[in-house]
């Protein structure tokens, strides 16, 4: 490409504002328990996977839809304070931010989210323009916006730019145009598993490949990820040994760190490590975005000195 790039990863998909409530154990039905520790923090998977890539040192630019209510505004200063570019938003009335409540699980390590969405989220349909996709390194998209992922996804291919996605839902418009166009899907094992009937990661790999595919990944959690880029073998990077405080955000922080590397030419194997190291330190603290580990956590992790 002649275009003169001027950012590693353009990001797309929700933003959301996580109130986070954090007690012993999930309930019964109609049980009153404590509230051990009540926070709000930034999260969504495309700010948070931004963030994640940010924190890492990569040049970012936040290109989705928001609103003009106060947990946009919100939104939009949290992805400034950590340095994303904000430019390529589009602002729209009945667009937002999502808000989330996140029970935690202190006991099993685990949460439930609960979640109210404005009516336009994530990809928008007419936005941005050709140059400022050719003009990064690779782009970033989730579930939200289907329509406006096709014409991403369309243009990426011309351009030559590569496009991440974290998809977790089906039941959303254009998934079925938009999901089959992205070159490196990072799915979750569990929706992987619902959406190519597998049962074991390997296979649920290969069954995700297509023409359009570069690289397929399925994350297994502490079981670490498998990934390919020919469709036929496939690798397995086993997880980093970490004491588990909360997993809210973790997949995100995979992702983004995985953008990151990826615009920073790095071999495949260098970005599932990287992606790996990246979400077993954020695993070991609570929150979504909070826990995105900085560059030289990471590096200290690996042993390594990032070349980007």
């Amino acid at each position: 490409m002649s275009e003169q790039k001027t950012r590693d990863v353009l990001g797309f998909g929700c933003a959301t504002i996580d109130e986070l409530l954090y007690v012993d154990e999930w309930p019964e039905r109609e049980r009153k328990i404590p509230i051990r520790h009540l926070e709000a923090q930034g999260g969504g998977l495309g700010a948070t996977a931004l963030v994640a890539a940010a924190r890492l040192g990569a040049q970012c630019a936040y290109a989705g839809m928001l609103g003009f209510d106060d947990t946009s505004k919100r939104v939009a200063q949290i992805l400034e304070n950590e340095n994303i570019d904000m430019n390529l938003v589009s602002w729209h009335e009945e667009a937002g931010a999502i808000r989330a409540f996140v029970v935690v699980d202190t006991s099993h390590n685990s949460r439930n989210i609960f979640f109210k969405r404005p009516l336009l989220v994530g990809t928008p349909p007419d936005a941005p323009s050709e140059a400022e996709v050719a003009a990064s390194k690779c782009a970033f998209v989730d579930h939200y916006g289907g329509e406006g992922t096709v014409r991403l996804c369309e243009i990426a291919r011309r351009v030559g730019v590569p496009v991440v996605a974290d998809v977790e839902r089906i039941d959303v418009p254009a998934f079925e145009a938009f999901f089959p166009l992205v070159p490196h899907p990072i799915l979750s094992q569990g929706f992987a598993s619902r959406l190519t009937n597998e049962e074991r990661p390997a296979a649920m790999v290969r069954a995700l490949w297509n023409e359009y595919r570069e690289v397929v990944v399925v994350t297994c959690g502490e079981n670490g990820a498998f990934f390919s880029e020919d469709g036929r073998e496939v690798a397995h990077f086993p997880a980093f040994a970490t004491e588990v405080v909360d997993t809210t955000g973790c997949g995100d922080c995979f992702h983004g760190a995985y953008c990151a590397t990826l615009a920073w030419g790095f071999s495949l194997e260098e970005r599932i490590r990287w992606a790996s190291a990246a979400a077993s330190l954020k695993a070991s603290v609570a929150g979504a975005q909070k826990g995105l580990p900085r560059r030289e956590a990471v590096e200290t992790l690996l042993g390594v000195t990032l070349r980007g």
